[in-house]
């Protein structure tokens, strides 16, 4: 089969058609990361007059920090919980709503809205919904027994964080799991159906490996939101307290360089962090895309 070879009128046509990405690319990437890394090597004075070349001072500083290896750690289990809750949560509507016949378009367009909220605005209305003094959950936990106070206790101030966070991804992660099972052919579960498979048996063996390829997406795709999309949440709910309990790595870059100043400390961690979510995507591409069934 002889394949067609696109052809253009003008010689720098093609490069002017890359060239828009290409200068979007330099100016709100490269160079902010140049920037980044130049002043990772950097320390300025208190009063921000003068900078001195320490080289990987900054670096060799933050892993003897603790508050900067309890970030790490808070970062971790702040991933991996919205990562989970929201795919979990948004495969489970997206099922339900695939068998539906009626209703399914209004259903659908209910569960894409809270995509629409900013983050801040979600972290927000989270807030008010675990108040300890004026919120409906907390009010419904003291009545069995349990006083929640994320201003006091880390462990409440996590588990709101990630209720914030992932309630604010699932309708994303819900339209690509409904795309991915309106695309199963449906002869395949009829099949097996007749066959006499169960519900369970039919989603595990047959839905769910034929959409992998959409789950793996989600997952690089909601790895990299925990770990840099989050931060209006963060400071809308808990700033990072209490006791750096939900101090995530992108919030501690803000508290050290915008409110504490250090900037030399702030840029290291900052291309720490762009190494974290690189490296974890690498990590995702070499060992969890070898299980998709493409």
């Amino acid at each position: 089969m002889q394949t067609k070879r696109m052809t253009y009128p003008g010689r720098f046509l093609p490069y002017a058609l890359l060239a828009p990405q290409v200068i979007v690319t330099l100016i709100f990437f490269i160079w902010p990361a140049g920037q980044a890394l130049y002043q990772s090597l950097l320390r300025e004075d208190a009063f921000g007059l003068r900078s001195t070349f320490v080289g990987l001072e900054n670096f060799a500083r933050l892993f003897r920090d603790g508050s900067y290896v309890n970030s790490l750690s808070v970062t971790a289990v702040f991933a991996v919980g919205t990562t989970l809750l929201s795919m979990t949560v948004a495969l489970l509507l997206a099922s339900t709503v695939n068998r539906m016949i009626r209703s399914r378009s209004t259903y659908t367009t209910l569960l894409v809205w809270p995509y629409a909220i900013a983050p801040a605005l979600a972290g927000v209305l989270w807030w008010f919904i675990f108040n300890p003094s004026i919120g409906i959950v907390p009010y419904m936990l003291e009545m069995v027994g349990y006083q929640w106070n994320h201003r006091n206790s880390g462990n409440d101030a996590m588990l709101l964080v990630i209720f914030a966070a992932a309630w604010k991804q699932i309708s994303y992660n819900f339209l690509f799991f409904l795309a991915g099972l309106q695309s199963i052919p449906q002869s395949l579960i009829e099949a097996a159906s007749i066959d006499g498979a169960s519900p369970t048996k039919r989603f595990w063996t047959i839905i769910f490996p034929l959409l992998t390829p959409t789950t793996f997406f989600l997952l690089v795709v909601n790895v990299v939101y925990a770990m840099f999309d989050t931060f209006a949440i963060i400071h809308a709910t808990t700033a990072g307290g209490p006791a750096q309990a939900t101090n995530i790595l992108v919030y501690k870059v803000y508290a050290d360089g915008f409110v504490g100043l250090n900037l030399g400390s702030s840029a290291a961690q900052s291309v720490i962090l762009m190494v974290i979510v690189v490296a974890l995507t690498m990590i995702q591409f070499r060992f969890i895309e070898r299980r998709v069934n493409y």
